[in-house]
């Protein structure tokens, strides 16, 4: 069935591909999406316009306060979104709330924004979630009721970027021994995804005679840059591309790689994680219960002890370039969360809200 409402993404991040994947099936049964500026102001206005069964869906809600000059300043914006979703709730308009992160990486005024998240909790028709931890995470932050939570997980990027490219083939690309293993540190360069941890372990397989290959792509601005660059491990044969990678050669740097380390230190969600499972790269991560949760079956992912990271990350760096994987061992999880599955799951959530009489339990 058809519709003509609408659905106001916030933030509207065109070019991201988590937002694209999940507009998909909503798109094709209709779903209009409104454009809407990425500053609290902009979408304050645009949310004007809707009315009864319209949607408002929040995602990353760092530009909705953290951008304003002073604390004061924050509080007043908060008042201002309170005002405005009361106003949209009289309209009869609906509020989703999609949880990517515990807070916000970088924060300003963490007080106002854990009364963003209490009011988005309190307000929201659907609390969308993409692991079964998510409540207990944020529980010292916020009461999430359980009546709104919706799981529904993150997609996989099956499809989405290129083909994927042997690894002979990408490791020529790179111009990189083809026969010593290599590590991918993949994304953004910022201060929470625990590069030096990774750094540290690698120059003591370094000493040792065993270091892989560090393979590092993302984008950093120059600040990270500089500090990245000052602490790259000694010994270690490198390859470094410090900026946005295009979307044709994503194949070619998870080809290249053995596995992929993430050893973030605050994390909730990862879509890195799901981009290395639609190449089969196997994954290292961080013990954390969050993230043991989300992929307890999944014999691709291993672990390293945040009790003593460095000793620990090493070891099983060392003994998982020599683990082999096969397709087997992806199928189901990529299967699961094929981009489609995935945002049709979203879309029958959007259906659900949009055409409910004003109860707030959308099973």
């Amino acid at each position: 069935m058809r519709t003509n409402r609408k659905v106001v993404v916030f933030p509207s991040w065109n070019l991201n591909p988590y937002l694209n994947i999940m507009s998909l099936a909503p798109r094709s049964a209709g779903w209009e999406h409104v454009d809407c500026p990425t500053t609290r102001v902009g979408m304050e206005q645009v949310i004007r316009g809707l009315s009864a069964g319209d949607i408002l869906h929040v995602h990353w809600t760092s530009p909705l306060l953290q951008r304003e000059l002073s604390a004061d300043a924050a509080r007043d914006a908060l008042e201002s979104l309170r005002r405005s979703l009361a106003g949209l709730r009289r309209r009869g308009g609906r509020l989703v709330w999609t949880i990517h992160n515990r807070l916000p990486h970088e924060l300003a005024y963490r007080d106002e924004e854990i009364g963003l998240y209490r009011l988005l909790a309190r307000e929201a028709d659907a609390i969308h979630v993409m692991s079964p931890y998510t409540a207990e995470s944020l529980r010292d932050i916020c009461d999430l009721p359980a009546d709104r939570l919706h799981t529904i997980h993150h997609p996989s990027f099956v499809g989405v970027y290129g083909a994927p490219v042997e690894r002979g083939e990408a490791r020529r690309r790179l111009g990189i021994d083809p026969d010593r293993p290599a590590v991918l540190f993949f994304g953004q360069m910022r201060a929470y995804k625990g590069m030096e941890v990774l750094f540290d372990a690698l120059s003591r397989l370094a000493d040792l005679g065993r270091a892989p290959t560090l393979l590092l792509a993302g984008g950093a601005d120059a600040e990270t840059e500089r500090q990245v660059r000052s602490s790259l491990p000694p010994g270690v044969e490198l390859r470094t591309h410090f900026d946005f990678v295009l979307d044709s050669e994503v194949a070619t740097w998870f080809g290249a790689a053995d596995l992929a380390v993430f050893p973030y230190r605050a994390i909730l969600n990862s879509g890195s994680v799901h981009l290395a499972a639609s190449y089969e790269t196997p994954v290292i991560l961080p013990d954390e219960p969050q993230l043991r949760s989300q992929f307890a079956s999944e014999s691709w992912v291993a672990y390293f002890s945040t009790k003593d990271p460095v000793t620990s990350l090493a070891a099983v760096i060392d003994a998982e370039v020599g683990r082999d994987h096969t397709s087997h061992d992806f199928e189901s999880f990529n299967r699961d969360r094929s981009p489609w599955k995935i945002s049709s799951e979203y879309r029958d959530l959007l259906g659900r809200i949009s055409s409910s009489s004003g109860s707030r339990t959308f099973a």
